[in-house]
């Protein structure tokens, strides 16, 4: 239950500020268009499936990197079953 609870504040976070975001964005073409902010019905609605949309997006992917993330105990560099190449030093050699 706690990588949930932990996955649905990340992810209610991230959806508000996309959320307000866009709707800052809406405005700001409606008054270049036509001089005044008009805080219209529409933009509402639209601010809101925006904010929807990712809340949802953003929830499966943040519960999916936290079950992950406790399922799991190895190195980044193991995670995909393949050891990562060791690195290369100046001369074009792979480091000991």
């Amino acid at each position: 239950m706690r990588p949930n609870l932990k996955a649905c504040g990340q992810a209610l976070i991230t959806a508000m500020v996309n959320a307000v975001l866009a709707l800052t964005l809406m405005l700001l073409v409606e008054f270049a268009i036509t001089g005044t902010f008009q805080l219209a019905g529409p933009y509402l609605w639209a601010g809101l499936l925006i904010g929807l949309v990712i809340f949802f997006a953003q929830f499966w992917r943040q519960r999916h990197l936290c079950r992950n993330g406790q399922s799991t105990h190895e190195s980044p560099d193991t995670i995909s079953g393949k050891r990562a190449p060791p690195p290369i030093n100046a001369r074009g050699e792979a480091a000991k």
